[in-house]
C-alpha cells in the first residue's frame, strides 16, 4: 500500500489538473443543452448521445473541406437543432413516447453520422493544419475560450428564457396542463425545447473535436450520462452553497460548473491508476450519489419536523 501511495505523482495530477478543467467546460456546455430537456422541459431525452457525435462530425468535415472553424461549430449546432426537431416531430405529431423518440433518432444518427463522415469511423483535424477555435495543445487558451463560449451560451440562455416565449416553454415542462389552459402549445414548445437542447449538444460536440483533434463515431456514446451527472451535482452544489438564493442564471452557472468538477473527479480517478475500464462504473456511483443526496436532506428535513412537532405536542 505504501508503494502504491508512493508511486503517485502529485505534481502530474497538478500538471493534468488544467487539461481537465478545459475539458471539463466542453461537458459543462453540453450539460446546459441536456439542463433544457431535463429540467426544463422534463422529457428524458437520449437523442443527445447521437447529436454530440453528429456536432463532431459536421465541424470536422467543414474543417476539413476549407470551411472556418467557427463557421463550422454554427452549422453543426444548427444540424443539431434539426436531430432535436426530429425527436420533437416524432413524440408530439406520432404520439411516439419521447424517450423512445430520443432513442430512435439516436439510433438513425449512427448511420447519418458515418455517412456525414464519409463511411469512416473517425477523421483527424490537426491543429497543426488547422486553425482551430480551441485545442488540447494550447490548454490555456483552450480555458480561456472555452470560458467565453460558455458565459456566452449562459448570457444567452438567461435572456431567451426571461422571453415570453422562453417563459411558455419553461411553463410547458413545470405544469403543462396550466400551460394549455393559457393557451401555450405544447406540442410546439416540446418541440422548440428539444432542438435548442441538441443544437447546444451539437456545439459541445463540435468544440471536442477541434480540442482533442478529431471526431470519432463513438465519441458521444454516454453523453447523456454525463451531462446528467453535470447536471445533478452543478444544482446540489448550488443549493448548498446558496440556498434559497440560487436563481436562474446561478443555476445554469452551476450546471456548467458541475461538468468541469465532473471531469477533474475522472482526472484523479485517472491519477489514481484505476482501471480507466471502470470509468463508467464510477459515473454511475457519482450521479447515483449526487441523485440521492436530496432525497436524504429533504428526508432529514421532514424527520426534524416531525421530531419538532412531537415534541411540542408533548409538552
Amino acid at each position: 500500500m505504501e508503494a502504491y501511495f508512493a508511486s503517485l505523482s502529485f505534481l502530474k495530477l497538478l500538471k493534468n489538473m488544467p487539461g481537465g478543467i478545459a475539458q471539463g467546460l466542453i461537458w459543462g456546455l453540453m450539460a446546459l443543452g441536456i439542463y433544457i430537456s431535463f429540467r426544463l422541459l422534463d422529457v428524458a431525452d437520449l437523442t443527445v448521445d447521437g447529436s454530440f457525435t453528429t456536432g463532431g462530425a459536421c465541424a470536422a468535415m467543414l474543417i476539413l473541406a476549407g470551411c472556418p472553424a467557427w463557421v463550422a461549430l454554427l452549422v453543426a449546432m444548427a444540424v443539431g437543432c434539426v436531430a432535436g426537431l426530429v425527436t420533437g416531430l416524432l413524440h408530439t405529431k406520432l404520439g411516439i413516447p419521447a424517450i423512445l423518440s430520443g432513442i430512435l433518432t439516436q439510433y438513425a444518427l449512427y448511420s447519418v453520422n458515418l455517412h456525414i463522415m464519409g463511411m469512416a469511423a473517425n477523421k483527424a483535424i490537426s491543429v497543426d493544419r488547422y486553425t482551430l477555435v480551441l485545442s488540447l495543445r494550447h490548454i490555456p487558451q483552450a480555458i480561456l475560450i472555452g470560458g467565453i463560449i460558455v458565459l456566452v451560451v449562459i448570457g444567452l440562455m438567461y435572456w431567451y428564457f426571461g422571453t415570453e416565449q422562453g417563459s411558455a416553454l419553461r411553463a410547458t415542462g413545470s405544469n403543462p396542463a396550466l400551460a394549455r389552459a393559457l393557451g401555450i402549445s405544447i406540442d410546439n414548445m416540446k418541440v422548440l425545447g428539444l432542438a435548442i437542447s441538441n443544437g447546444i449538444v451539437a456545439l459541445a460536440g463540435g468544440l471536442m473535436a477541434q480540442y482533442q483533434g478529431f471526431a470519432d463515431i463513438n465519441m458521444g456514446r454516454g453523453a447523456i450520462v454525463i451531462g446528467l451527472a453535470a447536471v445533478i451535482i452543478g444544482e446540489v452544489i448550488g443549493r448548498a452553497l446558496l440556498g434559497k438564493h440560487l436563481n436562474f442564471f446561478g443555476t445554469l452557472s452551476f450546471v456548467a460548473i458541475g461538468g468541469v468538477i465532473y471531469n477533474l473527479v475522472m482526472v484523479i480517478v485517472l491519477w489514481l491508476k484505476l482501471d480507466s475500464n471502470d470509468l463508467k462504473l464510477f459515473t454511475a456511483i457519482i450521479v447515483a450519489i449526487f441523485l440521492a443526496v436530496p432525497y436524504f436532506r429533504d428526508k432529514a428535513k421532514t424527520s426534524f419536523r416531525k421530531s419538532a412537532r412531537q415534541e411540542a405536542h408533548h409538552a
